[in-house]
């Protein structure tokens, strides 16, 4: 396997324009944009976070997944210091240029009953089903933007889930894999895609190869010309549902990638599964990608730092690394959410949390 690696900190990219597998990718010899500015806690709004967050692990039952936990965070996530919820609600109100809040100095592991975490799981399909401290921080923080959701084909439909390498799926375009990962929308394929994806930094990489990449069409738009813009704004696009979710596959519609207002569109693709319709679509995305990339951030997340992604404005990546599997690797919480959960409410049973 080949790696190419980018300038100023910018995602890995390969050196010609080309599509293999319905992947995008292209030379950019600009500068990267500087990453987003972080909201960092104060040591007193850290053991205010950690009292809470402490607390909420001991709720009965202790299932991230039980409506009666879900319930006890929801009702305490307005407990939490009120400089942060001024910027949670700043944040939902409008995602700014680069549609990607970032948080540090947040508590993770005292729930774990000392400061040393377990190893980071391998298996596949891997969840956090047991309350901790870190994933009451991170549904009380998501609790904020919108309800929290999980869909039952991805992970079982568990709330609260982990990203971490899992070895033999090292070349595989998803979050247990450990080559480069295209710059996507989270569930681009389905109708109810989550608004916002939060991933909060269990466990840093021990390499520091691997990186959160994000970019914002609100950076990229000025860049794009008027006939891509023309173009990617009509329905000329399929993206794929993986196998998991069978049952969509024959009903995805064709779709546009640039979505809404013309000056202020949402985005729309997946660069390993979106596919274009025409010729012209194809010349689009490739142009798109172009400009995505040269916007683009890359973070290194260290333990505490949650980033929180605008699933409407900014599509997101992941730059390659090399898993140890010593139980040392990179450990991500992942949680979704929605904003409107009502028009989920045909998919979600009984009223629950998780959709399908």
């Amino acid at each position: 396997m080949v790696v190419y690696f980018s300038v100023a900190g910018r995602c890995p990219v390969p050196p010609e324009i080309h599509r293999t597998e319905g992947v995008f990718m292209t030379q950019i010899d600009t500068v990267a944009a500087a990453p987003p500015a972080a909201f960092v806690l104060t040591e007193a709004e850290y053991r205010q976070t950690s009292e809470i967050a402490d607390r909420l692990a001991r709720v009965e039952p202790g299932r991230t997944d039980d409506q009666q936990w879900l319930a006890a965070v929801r009702d305490a996530s307005v407990e939490l210091p009120t400089r942060l919820l001024v910027e949670l609600r700043r944040f939902r109100r409008d995602a700014g240029p680069d549609a990607v809040l970032l948080i540090r100095n947040l508590p993770v592991s005292p729930a774990y009953g000392s400061r040393e975490l377990p190893r980071t799981p391998t298996q596949p399909g891997s969840v956090e089903r047991i309350a901790t401290t870190a994933a009451a921080i991170i549904t009380a923080a998501m609790l904020q933007l919108g309800e929290v959701v999980a869909f039952r084909n991805e992970k079982t439909g568990a709330l609260v889930q982990n990203v971490v390498p899992v070895p033999g799926q090292e070349t595989l375009q998803s979050n247990a894999g450990s080559v480069l990962l295209e710059m996507h929308n989270e569930n681009a394929f389905h109708p109810n895609r989550p608004d916002y994806v939060g991933l909060l930094c269990v466990r840093e990489d021990p390499t520091g190869q691997a990186r959160l990449c994000t970019a914002s069409v609100r950076r990229a738009l000025p860049l794009l010309s008027a006939q891509a813009r023309q173009v990617l704004s009509g329905e000329r696009f399929l993206t794929e549902a993986p196998p998991s979710f069978e049952a969509l596959e024959s009903v995805v519609p064709a779709h546009a990638v640039l979505q809404g207002a013309g000056e202020d569109p949402d985005i729309l693709v997946d660069f390993s599964a979106t596919h274009p319709l025409d010729d012209e679509a194809r010349v689009a995305m490739a142009e798109l990608r172009d400009a995505l990339v040269q916007v683009s951030s890359a973070l290194a997340l260290r333990a505490g730092d949650l980033a929180i992604v605008d699933n409407r404005l900014a599509v997101h990546g992941r730059t390659p690394f090399t898993p140890r599997y010593d139980g040392t690797d990179r450990w991500l919480h992942r949680v979704y959410a929605s904003l409107d959960h009502r028009r989920s409410r045909p998919v979600r049973r009984d009223g629950g949390s998780v959709l399908g």
